[in-house]
């Protein structure tokens, strides 16, 4: 396989179809993960496993589990075969193929499709000056049955997405249709304020990011940054004294404007991706070592 092209499986086979009948192209009826991998190893595939397995619960997909980890390392065992160190391992988990209709046996075998890519390239400034937001008009629907999922049915951020063609926006800023932020077209949303850390609470809408947990929970108490999960609107954002965005493939981007709104800068965010650095290195590390 050429090095351009990506290296994928379905159901622990390389090279194989889908079925035209599966409910993942029918209906969007899965959900899916995306991890970066470095040095042939993926440091955070505890929270993306984590993830899929409970938002698989919540749909009643009834995954095995127990085969995610061995498919993923045969894939990895791939990569390494054509020298492939880094790039990002996409994991999509559908319901399986079924009849036509919405409604669905309790027969069905999930079908779990694992896609190697190349690592996407994006500027260093990025991480050191700070990113521009499109504000996006496309908002998101309110629907708590579905919220912190990174289910199959993005096409709204596939609109709010084609908003945009210019480069001197990196991402867009999404809210959902009662006026409040929710999230980036592929980030989750932080604001510093008085020495506080303010992030939007996501029970509405919105996708529950790997990386938004990991600062939530182990970045922002290392760096003794208090958080609040609240609703937030537009305004807090430009009166913040700083702003960023978080994913599990780029890290943490500073935002250094809104639209045509410039956004304060400051030190927290700068405390935070070094802190993220040594997570990193850390747990590469770990894994090098076979801890």
């Amino acid at each position: 396989m050429s090095d351009c092209l990506p290296i994928y499986s379905v159901n622990g086979k390389l090279d194989v179809g889908l079925s035209p009948l599966d409910r993942g192209l029918a209906y969007g009826d899965g959900l899916f993960e995306t991890i970066r991998v470095q040095a042939f190893q993926m440091p955070l595939w505890p929270f993306h496993q984590a993830r899929l397995v409970n938002g698989c619960r919540r749909l009643s997909i009834s995954l095995a589990e127990q085969y995610l980890l061995p498919w993923t390392e045969e894939l990895l065992a791939a990569a390494r075969n054509e020298n492939r160190a880094d790039g990002v391992l996409k994991i999509i988990v559908t319901r399986g193929a079924g009849g036509r209709g919405y409604a669905y046996g309790e027969d069905l075998t999930p079908t779990v499709i694992m896609i190697f890519s190349a690592l996407p390239s994006y500027p260093e400034a990025n991480q050191r000056s700070g990113v521009a937001l499109f504000n996006c008009s496309t908002t998101l629907g309110i629907n708590p049955a579905l919220a912190g999922l990174k289910h199959l049915n993005k096409l709204e951020h596939v609109l709010a997405r084609a908003e945009w063609q210019s480069p001197e926006f990196a991402e867009g800023l999404l809210r959902d249709t009662e006026g409040r932020v929710v999230e980036g077209t592929v980030s989750n949303v932080f604001a510093v304020k008085d020495h506080q850390l303010f992030t939007p609470v996501l029970t509405r809408c919105g996708v529950s990011g790997i990386m938004r947990r990991l600062v939530c929970e182990q970045l922002a108490p290392e760096v003794k940054l208090p958080l609040i999960e609240q609703d937030m609107t537009l305004e807090q954002l430009y009166s913040a004294d700083e702003v960023f965005v978080t994913n599990s493939v780029f890290g943490i981007w500073p935002v250094c404007r809104i639209g045509e709104q410039a956004i304060k800068r400051g030190m927290q965010v700068v405390h935070l991706q070094a802190s993220l650095l040594k997570y990193w290195q850390a747990h590469l590390m770990e894994e090098g070592t076979g801890k």
